[in-house]
Parts: structure tokens; C-alpha cells; sequence
């Protein structure tokens, strides 16, 4: 862990030539300053990570993390565990909404299934993961993310992880737990004030060892959080650009930067979920995101669909003639 504590304190900066490439080139394009708003700012953000000017959103992988959690068995869920492992299974046989949303955004899917068979410790208890289980799980997510993709996109599947979400954002930030913690699946009257309680008791157990994110995220998170906190890290050493999903990947993503404070300057947040504590989450990370839709599926749906917007403002960045091209006349 301390290893990977000082591969975050040295992650590779932004090429500043190609975000200067993209400074120059946007104001000669046959349009007024500004006037395609976010779309600019994203197509320099796309080159600045690339370390390429045009940047490119031809390969667009996405990776679905699924793992398990014990503390389900507290009854802070709609649905069982063992749905997790039947929709990891639709996944695979193409019938779920993120299939869709990426054959339509032509990206590339993955799912990885983290010892589905073997859930989390109750971390009301003891940490959801000991040192062996938390590093194999950073490492499959690192091993995840291809090295010539143009663009990722970190989702998750997992019953039981918006409660590993709230109680990992309320440790690394405070509050209280209502603040934090909202209907995941949709739960009951009853089920949601023991979801509370839940949250509490396990910010509160482990209080005392929250030493930063990382610990903070083998305590309180689960596989399928820490896979997407180990894609995060391998996408930045491979100058891949991110889209992050909803609660669960900004979870993920805030325990990065509680650790190294730029660890997460490559990532957009690609949608606000409709799940109440991603909202608070996006306020203390100080992230925009591009969509709100109301969303709150996960699998990577918010993140898959906002490939549009990337690959529409790295369009209209790459193939708009210039003012001397189409012999416009530029501002007097």
C-alpha cells in the first residue's frame, strides 16, 4: 500500500504542448470565442491527457467493476447479493442497458467480476478488506485499461455498494450520515434508517485509521471500488483521459485525491447521479458535471452516454475549417 501511496505522490502531469496545440487552434475556428461553451474546454482537457494534438476518441474502453459486499446482510438493500453475479450474467449476454448505450456510442465493454463467491467483510466490524484482498483488487483495475485507448469510462456493479459509498465519502469528508446516504435500489422506510445506522457504525469503528483515502477505501469500500481506484491510476500512467460514473467511481476517485491532491486532474464527472450524497460528493471535489438526467443505474451508463458529448467536442475541435480556411472573416 505504501508503494502505491508513492506511485499517486509522482503521477505524470498534463502535456502542456498539446494543450497549447488546442489553445491556438480553438480561437481560429469559424465560430465566436466561447461560443461552444464546455465543448472547448473538453477538447483541450482530451489533448492535455492524451499528450497528443488533435486528440482522438476512437477507442473508447469502458470497465464495469462488480464485487460483493457482506454488510448487505445488515439489510441495507432492496435486492440480495446473488443479484449481483445474475447481472454481471446479462452483461455478458448483452441485455443490459450498458450494452446498449455502448453499442450506440461505438466504445468497448468490459465487465470484471471480483470474487463474486467471496463478499467483503461486515465493515461495521472490521475493514471490508484485508491489505492482500485490497491490492488484488487495485491491481485488477489497473491491469483493466488497455494502453491505446483514447477515452475510459469506470463503472461498477455491486449490491450493497452505495452503503460502502456513503460510509467512505462520510469519512473522507465528515457530515453525518443522512447527508451521505440515499435509496440505492430503492429502499424501504425501515430499510433506509438502517442503512443509516449501518453508515454510522462503520465511520465510527474505523475512525481511528482513516488515515488517508487509501485507508479510508480499504476500510469502507468494496472490490468493485478499489478496481476502479487502481483504473484511475493505470489510465493516468497510460495518458488515458477518464469519464467517471456516478456515486460509486466518485467515491473512488475522492479517495485518490485525499491521498495526492491531482491524482484525480484527469477525470471528468460525467453525470450527477439522482443518489442524494453524489451531489454533496461533486461540491467537495469541485467537479461539473456534463449531464443530469436523473440517473442512478451505475454500470458506467452516465459515463458511456457522456462519450457523445467528448466525441462532439473533439469533432467540432479536429474538423471545423478556420476562418482562413473557409474564408470567413474573422472579429474586426
Amino acid at each position: 500500500m505504501n508503494m502505491f501511496r508513492a506511485l499517486l505522490s509522482k503521477l505524470p502531469s498534463r502535456d502542456e504542448a498539446a494543450a497549447e496545440a488546442a489553445k491556438e487552434r480553438e480561437p481560429q475556428l469559424t465560430k465566436p470565442p466561447g461560443s461552444l461553451g464546455r465543448l472547448e474546454e473538453i477538447s483541450l482537457w482530451l489533448s492535455a491527457w492524451q499528450g497528443r494534438h488533435p486528440p482522438a476518441t476512437d477507442n473508447v474502453a469502458v470497465r464495469v467493476f462488480a464485487g460483493n459486499h457482506g454488510v448487505v446482510a445488515r439489510g441495507v438493500s432492496a435486492y440480495p447479493a446473488e443479484v449481483t453475479t445474475q447481472m454481471v450474467e446479462n452483461f455478458e449476454a448483452g441485455g443490459a442497458a450498458i450494452n446498449q448505450l455502448c453499442a450506440q456510442a461505438g466504445a468497448e465493454l468490459q465487465v470484471i467480476a471480483l470474487s463474486l463467491d467471496t463478499p467483503t467483510a461486515d465493515f461495521t466490524m472490521k475493514p471490508a478488506m484485508n491489505e492482500e484482498e485490497f491490492l488484488d483488487a487495485l491491481v485488477r483495475g489497473m491491469a483493466a485499461v488497455p494502453k491505446d485507448a483514447d477515452l475510459l469510462c469506470v463503472g461498477e456493479m455491486g449490491i450493497g455498494n452505495t452503503t460502502s459509498a456513503a460510509a467512505l465519502c462520510m469519512g473522507l469528508f465528515g457530515g453525518n450520515s443522512k447527508d451521505w446516504t440515499g435509496p440505492g435500489t430503492g429502499i424501504t422506510e425501515h430499510a433506509f434508517e438502517t442503512k443509516m445506522k449501518v453508515v454510522d457504525d462503520a465511520v465510527r469503528h474505523h475512525a481511528a485509521h482513516l488515515v488517508d483515502g487509501i485507508n479510508a477505501l480499504q476500510c469502507l469500500g468494496g472490490r468493485e471500488l478499489a478496481a476502479i481506484a487502481g483504473a484511475i491510476v493505470s489510465a493516468r500512467l497510460k495518458r488515458v483521459p477518464v469519464l467517471l460514473d456516478g456515486f460509486m467511481a466518485g467515491a473512488a476517485a475522492a479517495a485518490l485525491k485525499s491521498t495526492s491532491v491531482d491524482a484525480i486532474d484527469h477525470c471528468l464527472t460525467a453525470h450527477v447521479s439522482a443518489e442524494p450524497g453524489h451531489r454533496l460528493l461533486l461540491e467537495k471535489l469541485t467537479m461539473s458535471p456534463l449531464l443530469n438526467l436523473n440517473m442512478r443505474l451505475g454500470e458506467a451508463s452516465g459515463a458511456t452516454l457522456a462519450v457523445n458529448i467528448v466525441k462532439a467536442a473533439a469533432a467540432c475541435h479536429n474538423d471545423m475549417a478556420t476562418f482562413v480556411e473557409a474564408n470567413v472573416s474573422d472579429k474586426i
